[in-house]
């Protein structure tokens, strides 16, 4: 088997190397290679450094040290991918084969840099070795960068299989720089999400110098920020803890974290040694270590060598982000070959050294293909880069030979890696536009088992599309909380002071008016304080109480009550008075007057009505003009029979006559009907009244908003003259027959009207809230009842329970009576030869000569 022959062959000179007797140059010149028509190189860490070379005065080449297992089995992984791909049916049949160049990087950009001289582009005649059309590797983002800057000049394409510095990505700087894995700026954002998912926001970073570890932490700073979170502190270890700075730097580390014991999440992009080293630091140093959570990146996470002698409860817990990986029972069956031929290889000493690393199995002299596996977690994205390459090359191949040396050009590899897609395991992979191939992340967590630390636990897997996580298991502990400052409850707001980080702050009541309904608000929602109050301290605003006069107010269902008993009221009289129009009691009531008057009551009783519930415009028009015309009728026609009381007392003849031609009942009517509805026009027209909201602290009364206050003022003084002349008139009548006298009716009403008047306009002034409306509708009811009483209720009296005197022999006996009585009256004769008097009971007159020889008795009915 001459691909077995190679791995052995690599065996044998790692194994040298690791003894002391090849050195880095022999490698070089020796080579891990296998011939073929295309040669693919690799370089990888296949030790974890150099020795240390403190005085340099000369060039030389530095000796590779600490046996790299991870390595190791990453440049078994492509000799076996390389193997497979000569296997496939494509290239078989276009009877062409891969071959291979493995260089050890030895964890150094120096020593990394070294073999880039060994790949060329075109046929070189003076060197029979065949140039190399692609590189896979390196794993350190920081080798990659440098010697990515080296292929650059001849577009030799670089596949990575581990570094994910963002800046990678850069097509204008690295044109010929791809990667089988995620830009760190996905598990930055990974990394974000999860500690967003978790509500941790109070997190330390720890990370390499370099290039790798500096654009990390630019990427998971900025979007950690964007997303709440703040960083308490970061730590930037050097990449060789060997320099002098390298172990303060640990040392400091360590001592940031003991000062900072909320911190209960650390971040940490460093490297396996770095960790393993700063966990010596801390152990026994501090008892809090083991309450953190680590998120521990791709370059450690499954690295369960940095615990050394501690165990899993000793620092905590790590969630861990790792790359996908595919199936490796193929790998796992090229390494059981493998171990099956180390029996020819006897005491190799490269294998000594791997049998007694101290994590590995106690089972002697078996190399464990599981046990390598566990310790890599990149064979998968070596096999994806070797693959990618075969199908490129499949791809140039097909169109033109490629056994001829020289035809084939890096730059043309190149282009067909970005062009075109390629399968492993059944599934298609393609490059993105910035050369990387995102899977996404599986996230590990570590567990402990009798102390068998297992760190390949997949509790959750990383969608970057959606920037989601697709939970499988628990991933850490719910109880762990990392926040600078507590959570500010609904009520409260966040006030960071100057100068703090924006995850520390004070927690502040809102204000009066002012809320908050969710945890962490930054301020304090405003309520509208036109509908909405709130108490200081509230997660919420509570809607302002509606006010008004409402239907449901007991008040106001006896103030209804009392106006549609009067409706009642007023309608039986108005049946009553109907039914006896014919009898003296209702023609001394006014006769056709007294159904006018009744009229307005009901009106001005229906207006009362609209002063009860929630005002509208319209309702606010209605009530106060209904009310204002409807009296304005009644007291109008109180006004008329005032008038004829007046006229019966006017002694003088000529004068006499003259009132008598002017006293036009339905003409006077009219004209004070038509100042009022003048009046009232011109309120509705100018300034009207209408709904209005009062807004207070926590009630917003609903009321109407009588416009014109001078209209209505108007309108009230307009009624309240008309009730004064009325009072003045029918006050000279009141000593007629008390049996038919409407003076003294006329008299009190009117009395009872302006001091119910009088005594609301100072009250109505100085009221208010929701029983304003109240007030007026009171003084309506009272100034209706008033002239209900007085003018209509001693009428029916009469009519329903003294019959006998609503006769027209009753009624002219009583006037006689009364008139026989004032004449007889010394002092109320006077020396005038002919005394009249006219005692008009509204529809009787009766003239008397005193020095007649007899009393002319005339009537007539003036209606």
């Amino acid at each position: 088997m001459e691909s077995m022959g190679d791995v052995l062959h690599l065996l044998v000179i790692l194994s040298l190397l690791e003894t002391g007797k090849a050195k880095v140059g022999d490698f070089k010149a020796a080579g891990a290679t296998a011939p073929g028509d295309i040669i693919i190189g690799g370089l990888f860490s296949i030790h974890e450094g150099v020795e240390d070379s403190p005085n340099i005065s000369a060039p030389h080449v530095s000796q590779c040290v600490r046996f790299n297992t991870d390595g190791f089995t990453q440049a078994l992984a492509m000799i076996h991918a390389v193997e497979s791909a000569n296997r496939s049916p494509v290239l078989t049949a276009l009877g062409i084969s891969l071959g291979y160049r493995i260089h050890d990087s030895c964890s150094d950009v120096t020593t990394a840099l070294r073999p880039t001289t060994d790949c060329g582009g075109g046929v070189n005649t003076s060197n029979p070795s065949s140039p190399i059309m692609a590189v896979i590797g390196a794993s350190s983002s920081e080798i990659s960068i440098s010697v990515a800057r080296q292929f650059n000049l001849k577009l030799i394409p670089q596949i990575s299989y581990a570094s994910t510095a963002i800046i990678l990505s850069d097509k204008n700087r690295f044109p010929a720089f791809l990667r089988t894995v995620s830009s760190d700026l996905y598990q930055t954002r990974a990394m974000v999400q999860l500690l967003s998912d978790s509500k941790w926001t109070w997190v330390g970073m720890i990370t390499t110098d370099g290039d790798y570890g500096l654009s990390a932490l630019d990427s998971f700073v900025s979007q950690a920020t964007a997303s709440g979170i703040c960083v308490a502190f970061k730590e930037i270890l050097p990449n060789s803890l060997t320099s002098p700075d390298g172990e303060s730097a640990i040392s400091q580390a360590a001592a940031t974290l003991k000062l900072n014991p909320n911190v209960k999440v650390v971040v940490s992009f460093a490297k396996p040694t770095q960790m393993m080293y700063l966990y010596q630091k801390l152990r026994g140093a501090w008892s809090g270590l083991g309450e953190r959570v680590w998120v521990a990146s791709d370059s450690w996470s499954s690295s369960k060598e940095v615990l050394g002698e501690m165990d899993l409860p000793d620092i905590g817990n790590v969630v861990g982000f790792s790359f996908k990986r595919g199936n490796l029972a193929p790998f796992h069956h090229y390494l059981m070959n493998l171990i099956n031929i180390n029996d020819v290889i006897g005491n190799n000493s490269f294998l000594k050294e791997f049998y007694s690393l101290p994590n590995r199995s106690e089972n002697s002299g078996v190399l464990s293909p599981a046990e390598i596996l566990l310790h890599n977690s990149f064979v998968f994205n070596v096999e994806m880069a070797v693959s990618a390459i075969a199908h490129a090359v499949t791809d140039i191949c097909s169109k033109k030979d490629c056994k001829t040396p020289g035809t084939v050009q890096p730059w043309e590899v190149l282009g067909a890696l970005k062009d075109s897609c390629f399968e492993l395991e059944g599934k298609s992979y393609c490059f993105d536009k910035k050369g990387d191939i995102n899977l996404g992340y599986d996230v590990t967590l570590w567990r402990s088992v009798r102390g068998v630390i297992n760190v390949h636990d997949v509790v959750a897997e990383y969608h970057p599309l959606n920037n989601s996580f697709k939970t499988q298991t628990q991933t850490g502990r719910n109880d762990v909380v990392s926040v600078c400052s507590p959570s500010c409850e609904p009520g409260k707001f966040k006030k960071t002071a100057e100068g703090q980080h924006t995850c520390c702050y004070e927690c502040i009541n809102c204000t009066e008016n002012h809320y908050s309904n969710n945890t962490d608000m930054d301020q304090c929602l405003s309520c509208d304080t036109k509908t909405e109050w709130s108490l200081e301290g509230s997660s919420g605003c509570t809607h302002k109480t509606l006010e008004f006069f409402s239907w449901q107010d007991g008040f106001a269902v006896v103030l209804l009550v009392l106006a549609a008993l009067g409706i009642v009221l007023v309608l039986l009289v108005g049946a009553l008075f109907l039914h006896h129009h014919q009898t003296p009691v209702v023609k001394a009531a006014g006769g056709p007057f007294s159904q006018l008057i009744l009229l307005s009551l009901v009106g001005s009783f229906v207006s009362a009505v609209f002063f009860v519930g929630h005002p509208s415009s319209l309702q606010c028009k209605v009530r106060q003009v209904l009310f204002g015309l409807s009296f304005t009728l009644c007291v109008s026609c109180i006004l008329v029979k005032s008038l004829k009381i007046l006229l019966a007392f006017q002694l003088n003849p000529d004068l006499k006559d003259v009132l008598r031609r002017l006293y036009q009942p339905y003409a006077i009517i009219c004209l004070c009907m038509a100042l009022q509805v003048l009046t009232c026009t011109l309120w509705l027209v100018l300034q009207s009244p209408q709904e209005k909201a009062t807004v207070f602290t926590t009630t917003v009364l609903a009321e109407c908003d009588e416009g014109s206050q001078v209209a209505f003022g108007v309108m009230l003084g307009y009624i309240a003259v008309l009730a004064l002349v009325c009072f003045s008139c029918a006050f000279k009548g009141r000593k007629l027959p008390q049996k038919y006298n409407e003076a003294r009716f006329i008299t009190f009403s009117m009395l009872l009207y302006l001091m119910s008047w009088v005594i609301f306009v100072p009250i109505y002034v100085t009221t208010s809230g929701k029983y304003l409306p109240a007030v007026e509708m009171v003084v309506i009811l009272i100034s209706n009842y008033g002239i209900l009483s007085c003018h209509f209720f001693p009428k029916c009296y009469i009519i329903l329970f003294k019959k006998d005197h609503n006769t027209k022999s009753a009624f002219l006996k009583n006037v006689y009576e009364y008139s026989r009585k004032g004449i007889t009256d010394s002092s109320s004769v006077s020396e005038t030869s002919f005394l009249c008097v006219m005692c008009t009971v509204n529809s009787i007159s009766i003239y008397y000569g005193s020095r007649c020889s007899r009393i002319q008795t005339r009537y007539y009915l003036s209606y």
